[in-house]
């Protein structure tokens, strides 16, 4: 870290600015809009300094180090190099945070780009070196954060003695605001300047919170790639007080969660279930009904082939409050970064989702529509029945050297894509980890000339593919 952010009270605090033109008057608007006392030193001023008259004091005069007792900082501005170094050099020998505009090696402190919502300010700086990208990156904050933002943490510091003497707890205290400020009613009233109607309706919840039993959010974390995961999940993740994740999810969204967040891992990996689902259905519950906000986060998406149906049911079941943030599933994801479509209209007019966990309760699935050749079938935890597939697909009419992919920890940097005909799906299985999911269909060969995620593959023994 080049410079350790600060925000400095310049209010009534002594500045010196030295500098008359369009460059100096930028900084000028900056310092006074801070409260500083400003003494401006210049043989002349830009005619723009007249918007400012009587809020500073002009010494129309060149600079000499004398300018610069009982002064907090500094900050040349002129276009003459001799003397920002001047401004610069006897600045830095007492001891005086100094600013060279332009001129970061002769800076002991910079102008950060930034975004007023006071009293909420957001600073950005690449110390000098990406002006361009800084200002790209605070024009998408302003954007971002709504107008309103100054007056809701205004109106937060009136409240904020109530809720300590009315919730005991950090964490409650923390549910309270994190709940308040996501209200959409509050935040239309603060946009229509309803001051005395905010204050009120933050006191209602006020006199509510800690009443009521926690809530829970279930989360679709996507198939890996943590660009995947959508604003809202990302949203819900950073507002949780507890995360009950699966083994499918990456290190890289767990990353993502609240520092401050408890963290449950509860299995669930093909294979190896370490937490039985009727002990996570009740860990929700008990969790919840401590109050706690908790996020069930699932790889991919919670409603497919991930029993989040099954856990709702069991909070409906105990009454408690949820709701759902569906994520991308696997078959969407992997497949998109292997270069597969899942539709072709030359191929496939269809495409069937099923799990490798082929038998339930002694029913087998129906076979005979699997192997339809005009579809493509997308098979999740299918690697320890993948030579059953191949044989019922086989016996049921579907061609031997129909293309198949296995695609192992898709959309990761990990990413491996197995790629051989049906007839070699079980010697191919063998070779692949968990996670994988398995393609079955002629979109797969289609990857030949769509793969785009690492480096182009390239035919292999037996058909092995890898994609770094």
């Amino acid at each position: 870290m080049d410079y350790l952010p600060m925000f400095a009270k310049l209010e009534g605090r002594a500045v010196l600015l030295v500098g008359g033109g369009d460059v100096a008057l930028r900084k000028a608007r900056l310092l006074l809009a801070a409260g500083a006392r400003l003494t401006l030193v210049a043989p002349e001023l830009d005619e723009g300094f007249a918007e400012f008259a009587g809020r500073f004091t002009h010494l129309a005069e060149p600079f000499s180090p004398a300018h610069l007792r009982g002064q907090l900082l500094a900050v040349a501005a002129t276009d003459q190099l001799d003397v920002n170094a001047e401004v610069y050099q006897q600045a830095s020998e007492l001891g005086l945070f100094v600013n060279v505009v332009d001129d970061p090696e002769r800076s002991s402190f910079i102008f950060p780009s930034i975004i007023d919502r006071s009293p909420i300010v957001v600073a950005v700086s690449s110390g000098g070196r990406a002006p361009v990208l800084v200002r790209l990156l605070r024009e998408r904050l302003e954007s971002l954060l709504p107008t309103h933002l100054g007056g809701l943490a205004t109106l937060s510091g009136r409240i904020r003695e109530r809720a300590k003497r009315v919730l005991d707890s950090l964490s409650a205290r923390r549910r309270f605001w994190e709940r308040a400020y996501a209200s959409n009613v509050l935040g239309g009233l603060i946009e229509q300047n309803q001051w005395d109607k905010a204050e009120q309706w933050l006191d209602s919840e006020l006199q509510q919170a800690g009443r009521e039993a926690g809530e829970v959010v279930l989360v679709g974390a996507g198939p890996g790639d943590p660009g995947l995961l959508t604003l809202k999940g990302l949203q819900q993740i950073q507002q949780a007080e507890v995360v009950l994740y699966d083994q499918l999810v990456s290190p890289e969204i767990l990353n993502l969660v609240r520092r401050d967040a408890t963290l449950v891992p509860v299995g669930k990996k093909a294979g190896a279930h370490s937490v039985p689902q009727d002990e996570i259905n009740q860990l929700l519950i008990d969790y919840a009904r401590q109050g706690q906000r908790v996020v069930r986060l699932k790889g991919g998406d919670p409603f497919m082939f991930g029993r989040g149906g099954e856990e709702l049911q069991a909070l409906a079941a105990a009454g408690l409050p949820f709701s759902v943030v569906p994520g991308i599933t696997a078959a969407a994801g992997a497949t998109a970064y292997a270069g597969i479509p899942l539709t072709h209209r030359d191929f496939a007019q269809s495409a069937v989702f099923i799990t490798g966990h082929c038998q339930l309760e002694g029913r087998q699935p129906d076979w005979q529509a699997l192997a339809i050749s005009n579809q493509t079938l997308v098979i999740y935890m299918g690697l320890m029945k993948s030579e059953l597939i191949q044989q019922q697909l086989l016996a049921h009419g579907r061609s031997a050297d129909t293309p198949v992919a296995i695609i192992e920890r898709g959309t990761t940097a990990r990413q491996r894509l197995l790629i051989g005909q049906l007839a070699e799906l079980g010697t191919l299985a063998a070779q692949a980890e968990s996670p994988s999911l398995i393609v079955i269909g002629q979109v797969v060969s289609l990857h030949e000339q769509l793969a785009w995620f690492g480096e182009r593959a390239e035919p292999a023994e037996l058909g092995l593919v890898q994609l770094a």
